[in-house]
C-alpha cells in the first residue's frame, strides 16, 4: 500500500506564492506603474439623472438591517412551527410507524392487564380503559368462567388455562387461580415453567420431518417404561429388549423410546434444528408478555436423550407458547399470532382496530401435522388421559375426537410438582387447541387433564 505522502505530487509554488513571496521580489517603480485615469466630478446635470438612484439605494441601505432581522425571526418562527407540527404529527413518519408499532405491541398487555376485572356477560367479555376506550375480547365468557370457577373449586395451589382458536390465533380463554400465591396469576400465563413430556411432540416431529419414523414404527429400548435414568435405555446385543410403536408410545409417554429418538434415530442437529423452529431461544410473539422459551445444547447423547423424553429441568415454556404450538399442530403445521382483542372501540362508537390473523411460520409441514395428529390422538384413547375422559365402564365423556399430550415432571418455581394438558380438538376440524398447567406443592388437589375435560365439556356442549 502506497503512503499517503505519494498520493499526490507537489505543487510548484507554495501557499506564498499566493501571497506574492513565492518568486523573487520585484522592484515596482514609478515608471513602471500604470497610469491612473482621473475621474471628474459629476455636472449638474448628471446628478440630477443620478438622483433617483441614489435615494434607492440609500433606501435599500436603510431597510437591509431590517430585511436580516425579520429573516432571522421567520426562521424561528418556521423552526418553531416545524418542531410543533412535528409534536402533533408524532415527529414525522417514522415516529408515526413506530407509534403505531407500539400501539400494537401494547394492544395485548393493555388488554392482558384489564382481563382480571373484565366484564363476563354469556359469552362475551370487555373491558374499558380509563380514557373510555372499549376493549372487546376474542374470549368465549362461559369458557373462561367454567374454568376459572373449577380452579376456584378445587383450591389448586397454582393454575392456569389457555385456549386457542387454531385457524385464527383468537384466544378463546385465558384464565389463572392460585390458593397460596394470588399475585402470581395474573403473570401465570407468560411465564417460563419445565415443559416435561411436551416436548416429545418436538422430538417427534424432528423424526418425522427427516423421514426417519412413521406413526407406525416400533422402537426397540431396554428399562422401565417411565425410567429416568438413559444409562439403561440403549438395546442390548443379547436381546431380551422392549418392543413399541411410536404412537402407542406417545399416549403413553414413554420416556426410552423417546430418548432413543432423539439420540439414535433423528440425531441432535435435527433435534436442534426443531426446537428452533418451535420458538425457543426467541422472541416468537413479540406483541405480547410471553418471555422467550428456553432450550440449552445438550452435551452428550444421555443429555440428548433426556431432552428427547422431556426430561430436561432447562427445556421451559410458557403456557401460551405451549398452546400458540397445540394450535399450529392443529391447524396443519401453521403458526398464526395469538391474539386477545377483537376490537378496540372509541368514545364515539367507531371500531378502531378489528382483529385480523397472522401468519408466524409454517411450524411443520402439513403431512408431519397429519402424523403428529395421529400419534397424539392415543393419549385419550389408551394413554395417560384415557380416566380424565372416560367413565369406570370405559365409555366416553365427550363425543369429540381428541389428540392431547400431558406431561409430568418436579420444578422449583414455585416449587412441586407439575401436570401438564395440551390438546385439541376435533381432530377433523379443529375449532380449539388448549393448555392447562396445575401445579401441586404437597397434596394432589387436581391434575391438568381434568382441567383440560372440563374446558372441553363446556365448549362442546352445545
Amino acid at each position: 500500500m502506497q503512503d499517503l505522502k505519494n498520493l499526490s505530487q507537489k505543487k510548484t509554488s507554495s501557499v506564498f506564492s499566493f501571497l506574492g513571496n513565492g518568486n523573487r521580489n520585484r522592484l515596482i517603480n514609478q515608471s513602471s506603474e500604470p497610469s491612473r485615469p482621473r475621474l471628474g466630478f459629476p455636472s449638474r446635470k448628471r446628478l440630477q439623472q443620478l438622483k433617483p438612484v441614489l435615494l434607492f439605494i440609500a433606501i435599500v441601505l436603510a431597510l437591509a438591517p431590517l430585511c436580516v432581522l425579520a429573516l432571522r425571526q421567520t426562521e424561528s418562527a418556521g423552526s418553531h412551527i416545524t418542531s410543533w407540527i412535528k409534536q402533533v404529527t408524532g415527529s414525522g413518519l417514522e415516529s408515526a410507524e413506530a407509534s403505531r408499532s407500539n400501539i400494537t405491541a401494547n394492544r395485548f398487555t393493555i388488554a392482558s392487564d384489564m382481563l382480571e376485572t373484565a366484564d363476563i356477560s354469556n359469552s362475551s367479555v370487555s373491558a374499558r380503559t380509563p380514557e373510555g376506550l372499549q376493549y372487546v375480547y376474542t374470549i368465549q365468557g362461559d369458557l373462561q368462567q367454567r374454568v376459572h370457577d373449577y380452579l376456584v373449586k378445587y383450591a389448586v395451589p397454582y393454575g392456569v388455562f389457555v385456549a386457542i382458536e387454531p385457524a385464527s390465533g383468537r384466544i378463546l380463554g385465558m384464565t389463572a387461580y392460585s390458593s397460596v400465591d394470588p399475585g402470581w396469576a395474573k403473570r401465570s400465563a407468560y411465564e417460563l415453567y419445565p415443559m416435561a413430556s411436551l416436548f416429545k411432540i418436538i422430538t417427534a416431529s424432528a423424526a418425522l420431518e427427516n423421514n426417519k419414523i412413521t406413526p407406525e414404527s416400533v422402537i426397540e429400548f431396554r428399562g422401565k417404561n417411565y425410567s429416568e435414568n438413559p444409562r439403561y435405555w440403549d438395546v442390548s446385543p443379547h436381546g431380551s429388549n422392549n418392543r413399541m410403536n411410536v404412537t402407542y408410545a406417545m399416549g403413553k409417554s414413554i420416556n426410552p423410546v423417546y430418548g432413543r429418538v432423539a439420540s439414535d434415530i433423528a440425531g441432535k442437529t435435527s433435534v436442534m434444528k426443531s426446537v428452533s423452529r418451535f420458538g425457543f431461544n426467541q422472541k416468537l410473539l413479540p406483541d405480547t408478555p410471553a418471555k422467550p422459551s428456553q432450550a440449552g445444547e445438550p452435551m452428550d447423547d444421555q443429555k440428548l436423550m433426556l431432552m428427547g423424553a422431556g426430561l430436561d429441568h432447562g427445556v421451559k415454556i410458557s403456557p401460551l407458547h405451549a398452546a400458540v404450538i397445540m394450535s399450529a399442530i392443529a391447524n396443519g403445521g401453521k403458526m398464526m399470532a395469538p391474539g386477545l382483542t377483537s376490537a378496540i372501540i372509541d368514545r364515539k362508537g367507531i371500531e378502531k382496530e378489528a382483529f385480523a390473523p397472522r401468519e408466524l411460520r409454517q411450524l411443520v409441514t402439513p403431512e408431519t401435522s397429519a402424523s403428529l395428529t395421529q400419534m397424539l390422538s392415543s393419549t385419550v384413547l389408551t394413554g395417560t388421559s384415557r380416566k380424565a375422559f372416560h367413565d369406570r365402564r370405559g365409555r366416553p365423556l365427550i363425543n369429540v375426537q381428541i389428540a392431547a399430550k400431558t406431561g409430568s415432571i418436579d420444578g422449583l418455581d414455585p416449587k412441586g410438582h407439575y401436570s401438564w394438558f395440551a390438546a385439541f380438538a376435533p381432530i377433523q376440524n379443529p375449532r380449539i387447541a388448549l393448555v392447562a398447567l396445575v401445579i401441586n406443592p404437597d397434596q394432589w388437589k387436581i391434575k391438568a387433564s381434568q382441567v383440560g375435560a372440563e374446558a372441553l365439556y363446556e365448549f362442546f356442549r352445545r
